[in-house]
């Protein structure tokens, strides 16, 4: 399963993110975007399951998320 991740960053901290962001292996593109959001990352996960367990576990504890 894909899912594509909205990331809000605390100003001037997104370059930082998306190199944490390369960094996961079921993160198979990070970008910055313009808009109500500061990054998209698309995830790959087995199931509904491991998808939290990356989100919950790898992203949500970046810094500056």
């Amino acid at each position: 399963m894909q899912a594509y991740v909205l990331i809000n960053a605390r100003t001037g901290e997104i370059k930082d993110i998306l190199r944490h962001l390369r960094t996961i292996v079921e993160v198979k593109t990070a970008q910055m975007t313009f808009g109500p959001y500061d990054a998209v990352a698309l995830v790959e996960a087995s199931d509904l399951e491991d998808l939290g367990r990356v989100l919950a576990g790898s992203i949500q504890v970046i810094p500056g998320i």
